[in-house]
């Protein structure tokens, strides 16, 4: 093992359930440390929708997300670099993980164009023309200071053909090794960065295998599975995250990219999974609807007009310690601000507290029979809407 490897494999360290399914680790970064299984909010242009640095702190936010892609476009890492990095940009402590702009692959298939180079984008923003490569794709990462940077990687849609998914996986490999060289030739891990490699393989488990088992021979500080969530049903999302894991390295961390349901988050840590992140909270927020243990509520519903209760009783965030669903109706349906911030708020809080509750079931060994009972009552109040 290079030494670079040894160093690497101190950033992570397992607690309990190292004998496989859902485990509880701690990730170290160059920010702060991350207990794992955790949810990270999702701040693609450098800010989680409506909330503060100081609100994210509060309920507990130990690591958020930017897009590269984005970022890229505006301001641009240059400006950003100049300003101290993202961290100081933003001002936000804590850790940060990029992505790469490979989802954009997939969500921006019209305005983009695939070569074994790069990618070959039109911005949505002026239209102008970009290159994103293995190589630009650190360099801004680079500047943006990130803590966890993803490889620039194909997300294939769904569904696709065999052969299609089997060239987006090949070309993924490739650009996986590309960036892992420019990335150790440059010095990043040294400097307390980490690399994380992406699982492609769209519905294929034989192509999701045989991914995690080349990117887990380049020993990255850690491995994403990629290319969920695009547009399959659950069963087949939760099979390919099933595929992909076994097949990972038991010593580092597992992230599982842009999902889910809090009930899918509970299915995938029990399959091995540290890691999460999604918009659904802050997006669903936006548009009135608030997670509870019963289901999904739709406030704009009128049997919340009246209703006193707190969005979830007993649930220790501002906007629960203070306002009632009555009150939060009515900002909705007028379409104030501060009701977008505080279903955020709130929205974020239930992600949060949900992953600091697995934490705790897995160091007490039930993990197994709390999470099917959450499941459960979960799933009942969400069929009674």
């Amino acid at each position: 093992m290079s030494s670079h490897a040894a160093e690497v494999d101190k950033h992570f360290q397992l607690h309990a359930g190292q004998g496989g399914g859902a485990r509880r680790g701690t990730l170290k970064t160059r920010h702060g440390e991350i207990q794992t299984p955790i949810f990270m909010p999702v701040g693609t242009q450098g800010t989680v929708k409506t909330l503060t640095p100081a609100q994210l702190s509060e309920i507990g936010s130990q690591i958020i997300l930017g897009n590269t892609y984005h970022l890229n476009l505006r301001p641009g890492p240059e400006l950003i670099e100049k300003f101290g990095g993202l961290h100081k940009f933003m001002a936000w402590d804590g850790p940060i993980l990029t992505d790469s702009g490979g989802f954009q692959v997939f969500s921006l298939a019209k305005m983009r164009k695939i070569t074994e180079e790069g990618i070959r984008f039109q911005s949505h923003l002026d239209g102008a023309k970009i290159f994103l490569s293995p190589d630009s794709c650190y360099r801004i990462q680079k500047s943006l200071g990130t803590d966890i940077a993803m490889v620039l990687d194909e997300c294939p849609p769904f569904p696709c053909e065999e052969k299609d998914s089997q060239l987006a996986v090949d070309r993924t490999l490739r650009w996986a090794q590309q960036f892992y060289d420019i990335a150790s030739g440059d010095g990043f891990f040294e400097r307390g960065h980490h690399v994380f490699g992406i699982v492609q393989g769209s519905v294929f488990e034989d192509q999701r295998a045989a991914c995690a088992q080349a990117l887990a021979a380049m020993n990255f500080p850690g491995y994403a599975i990629g290319g969920v969530s695009v547009g399959e049903p659950e069963e087949e999302m939760l099979k390919q995250v099933a595929a992909a894991i076994p097949h990972l390295p038991t010593d580092k961390p597992r992230y599982v990219m842009g999902v889910g349901t809090p009930p899918q988050l509970l299915k995938m840590i029990a399959l091995g999974a540290d890691m999460f992140d999604c918009v659904m909270p802050t997006r669903l927020a936006r548009h009135g609807s608030a997670f509870t243990p019963d289901g999904l509520i739709n406030l704009r519903n009128e049997r919340f007009k009246e209703d006193p209760a707190p969005l979830v009783e007993g649930l220790d965030n501002y906007t629960c310690r203070n306002f009632s669903r009555a009150y939060l109706r009515h900002l909705n349906m007028a379409n104030e601000i501060t009701g977008h911030t505080l279903l955020t708020l709130h929205n974020c809080h239930f992600f949060l507290d949900l992953m600091r509750q697995a934490r705790e079931h897995i160091e007490a060994g039930d993990f197994e029979s709390w999470s099917r009972a959450w499941i459960a009552r979960y799933e009942e109040g969400s069929g009674n809407k």
